[in-house]
């Protein structure tokens, strides 16, 4: 009998042709969010369970006897994941890594660009009909190129986005990275590793957080971490939303404590909140880090050569539980 594997939400098209003609999963073609029930559900009627990030999948999620026996998820991200719950129900747990560096990377530098430059202020300004023409001290904001970017996780993502801002806008580098590193790229970016989270956020003009989601890195940059930047520094955020205490950044932004954030991740997402919307030195984006058509489609790809590998009785080469 042939497995029965259930995908969450659309995927792009040619993912899904591959996983509907080659393997009969079926697919969610409303692509409306699976409640909690249904994913349980799904787990208990299926062989194969493919979700996206958006989909949490705590210990209560898994049933007690489940009939599913791998997890295939798309993206890289798993801290949504209770993958030691799943381990102990004997289901295997996959991602999609190193498709989807180079895209978050060119991401995090805008999010850069954007929020130093306020090129979001500025078109909210001209599409309502605001502008009054060029003066000399009108929306004035910091430059990038040659400033001190902290990178906070320097493993694929972290040392794409050094590139480009060493390389590109010849900003200084210097990183934390829970592991000692040392190599050739790194001599070759003159980059610094510092020995704590807190000395990056001190020395650095812009930080950039690349680091996992998850109980260990839950608030990871809490309201004393972000006491320690600067009044004039900017904090980038497209790792995972929880690895920021959300409330705390509010404050300082709110208070002016640091010059602005730019975000591609929240706490609550889909959930935004408020007092964040209402702030003009902090650029929002909606979850857009791997959000190009080349990128999404080779990441339903890895999930596909996981799912073969899974079922040929093979090792996955993406497995992290």
């Amino acid at each position: 009998m042939s497995p029965r594997i259930i995908v969450t939400r659309r995927w792009p098209g040619a993912v899904e042709k591959v996983l509907s003609e080659q393997f009969g999963a079926v697919l969610n073609s409303s692509d409306r969010p699976m409640t909690q029930t249904e994913i349980l559900a799904a787990f208990e009627d299926y062989d194969i369970v493919l979700p996206t990030v958006s989909d949490q999948l705590p210990a209560a999620i898994f049933p007690e006897r489940p009939r599913a026996r791998m997890i295939g998820n798309f993206g890289v991200g798993f801290s949504h994941i209770d993958v030691e719950a799943a381990g102990r129900h004997g289901i295997v747990v996959t991602n999609t890594p190193g498709v989807l560096t180079d895209c978050t990377a060119d991401l995090a530098m805008a999010l850069m660009l954007m929020i130093a430059r306020r090129t979001g202020e500025g078109e909210r300004q001209v599409r309502a009909g605001q502008w009054a023409g060029w003066c000399p001290t009108h929306m004035i904001g910091s430059r990038v190129s040659g400033k001190t970017l902290g990178i906070v996780g320097m493993g694929r993502i972290g040392r794409a986005t050094a590139r480009r801002a060493r390389y590109g806008f010849g900003m200084n580098i210097v990183f934390h990275n829970r592991s000692r590193l040392d190599d050739e790229e790194l001599h070759a970016l003159e980059a610094r590793q510092l020995d704590t989270v807190d000395d990056v956020l001190a020395n650095a003009d812009f930080v950039s957080l690349h680091c996992p989601g998850g109980a260990d890195n839950r608030h990871l940059i809490d309201a004393g971490r972000i006491a320690t930047m600067r009044p004039e520094s900017f904090l980038i955020n497209t790792a995972r939303g929880d690895v920021v205490d959300e409330e705390a950044l509010i404050d300082a932004l709110e208070c002016g404590r640091i010059a602005g954030a730019g975000l591609d991740v929240f706490a609550n997402e889909p959930v935004v909140s408020e007092r964040l919307k209402m702030r003009e030195n902090v650029v929002l984006l909606p979850h857009l880090g791997s959000a190009t058509e080349e990128t999404r489609r080779a990441m339903g790809m890895k999930v596909v050569e996981n799912l073969a590998a899974f079922l040929d009785g093979r090792q996955p080469p993406d497995r992290v539980a």
